[in-house]
Order: structure tokens, then C-alpha cells, then sequence
């Protein structure tokens, strides 16, 4: 049976993801946060169902190999984690592409090991103090971002600003821990943030 939280975590057991609409953080397993998104109630079904089946087309794709990470927000999906060979990434990705409403996929897998329990864990830690700084940030709308981290590499998905994006990437660059910074953002224009935030 597919993981319900859209993730195909092989070697691992997971939790359920939390998809909350308050503004508590929610911190899931393979160092992934979220807040309340700008993305429409719509989307976010979408998002949520898209997670949900990612992890029997991946099983159906490549079985029990690797540790896959699924994180969809407005239809894009950003896959991390770790496969064995390159035709298991190539399945992977196609896979997730024929998912109803995915809009495109970001195919960020690792051909190699799985990640270690320590790494998973560091990569929640690093993923709690980004987005913690992201929340301290003036003149940042860190609910509309979200962050996932996968050995040390940060990921930032959401609708923002190339003014809210760019300091985004500063502060996560900043924070200890992390190795690289990987922005999946949607850049909006200020009118388009305009008008998503007056719905």
C-alpha cells in the first residue's frame, strides 16, 4: 500500500504529513516544512491528491528500490531523495508526469545510496532553522514558501516575488547546515500578488 503522504520512502517508516491551513509550523519526515500556502484552495486539493498517488505510481515505476521524496505546491512536484541507477530516476520522473493536473515535475534524485537516519535527521534540523528564519524575516511572506531539505541541499517552492524569493535564498544560504540552495519558486509580479492576496 502507497504511503498517504505521497512519498515513497523506502528503508524508512514515515509519519502522515500534516497539511495544515493554520500557520503552525509543520515539520515532516525527510526534513520537509510548510505553512499556510498562497496557492488556491483548489490547488491545494491537487497538491495534496497528487502527493497521495506519487507514492503507488513510483512503486509501480521501480518497486521497493530507493528513499523518494514527493512535494507538489500549484502542481509542480519536486522530487528528492535517492535511487539506485539512472533508469530508476528516468521511471521515476516519468512516472510522476502522468499524475492528473501535474503541471511539471522538478527532478531532483540522487543516483546512489539511500541517505542515513543521521542525515534525514540533520536535514529536518536544517529545514526547522530555515524556515524559523524565514518566519523572523521582515518584509517576508515566509507562509508562502515552503522548504524542503535532502542531504544538506535546501529547496524553496512557492507562488513569491523575485522580492520576497531573493532574500529567501539569502537567508537560507546563511543558515548553517545547508549546502546548497535550490529555488523551484513560481515568481509572480507584484499585481499577481496583489490579486491572489485580495481572494
Amino acid at each position: 500500500m502507497p504511503p498517504t503522504n505521497g512519498r515513497a520512502d523506502r528503508g524508512a517508516r514515515t509519519t502522515p504529513a500534516s497539511i495544515g491551513l493554520d500557520k503552525e509550523v509543520r515539520l515532516l519526515p525527510g526534513g520537509e516544512a510548510t505553512l499556510l500556502n498562497i496557492s488556491s484552495s483548489g490547488a491545494q486539493i491537487e497538491d495534496q491528491s497528487i502527493e497521495m498517488k506519487a507514492g503507488g505510481k513510483i512503486k509501480g515505476a521501480i518497486g521497493e528500490r530507493g528513499h523518494i521524496n514527493v512535494t507538489s505546491y500549484n502542481r509542480i512536484v519536486l522530487v528528492t531523495g535517492e535511487v539506485p541507477t539512472d533508469a530508476d530516476k528516468t521511471a521515476v520522473a516519468e512516472a510522476l508526469r502522468t499524475i492528473e493536473n501535474v503541471a511539471n515535475v522538478d527532478d531532483e534524485l540522487l543516483v546512489g545510496a539511500n541517505s542515513t537516519m543521521s542525515t534525514r535527521s540533520s536535514d529536518t534540523y536544517i529545514t526547522s532553522k530555515v524556515k524559523g528564519a524565514l518566519v523572523d524575516a521582515k518584509d517576508l511572506q515566509s507562509n508562502a514558501i515552503k522548504v524542503v531539505t535532502e542531504r544538506g541541499n535546501v529547496y524553496l517552492m512557492g507562488r513569491v516575488t523575485e522580492r520576497e524569493a531573493t532574500p529567501a535564498t539569502e537567508i537560507a544560504r546563511s543558515t548553517s547546515g545547508v549546502m546548497k540552495v535550490v529555488r523551484v519558486f513560481e515568481i509572480l509580479s507584484e499585481a499577481e500578488l496583489a490579486n491572489l492576496q485580495n481572494k
